[in-house]
């Protein structure tokens, strides 16, 4: 004989349902912002490549090409934001502390960004520097490319709601300059 208390518990799942449904929904949502951003991430550092592998470029006599300037890398820089529907006029300049590359104990003095017109993706491009390196070893001298862009997420009820985060990257490069 069944207790009184026993008999329905038709209800139930409802129950359980109204409680874990709004946090397997909200995990959902997580994940989802999160490969947001890791694609954005991939898609900067495709981009900061792409400039900087046109700044690091060898001069050949024959071929007619000529320097890159720090406005040919940021339009570079843009059209690979372009094609992935990114918004160039987005990133700003993420400037990094890069020693000369005549100078490599630097002494406080750094490269500075060379500047890029208006209109452009604003990145931070840094020539003739010396690369990071193992300790004791030489660095290498190259060119450094670095950017950030704004990221806004929409998780709700949680503190990351509307939240602006400022995805960065940086390229190094050993080029001939």
């Amino acid at each position: 004989m069944k207790h009184a208390l026993y008999q329905s518990d038709r209800g139930a799942q409802m129950a359980e349902a109204a409680l874990v449904l709004p946090l397997v929904f909200l995990f959902m949502l997580g994940i989802f912002w999160f490969g947001r951003a890791y694609s954005i991430y991939a898609t900067l550092t495709h981009a900061a490549r792409e400039g900087n592998r046109l700044s690091t470029q060898p001069l050949c006599a024959t071929c007619g090409n000529t320097v890159a300037t720090a406005d040919s890398v940021a339009d570079r820089v843009s059209a690979a934001l372009l094609a992935a529907h990114l918004d160039p006029t987005l990133v700003t300049s993420q400037p990094a502390s890069m020693c000369a590359c005549s100078n490599q104990s630097c002494g406080g003095s750094y490269v500075a960004c060379e500047s890029v017109s208006g209109g452009k993706a604003q990145v931070c491009i840094q020539d003739n520097v010396a690369l990071y390196s193992y300790p004791g070893a030489v660095a290498p001298c190259g060119n450094m490319v670095s950017l950030q862009y704004p990221f806004q997420v929409h998780l709700p009820f949680t503190s990351f709601n509307l939240e602006k985060i400022n995805i960065r990257t940086q390229v190094q490069m050993q080029g001939n300059n």
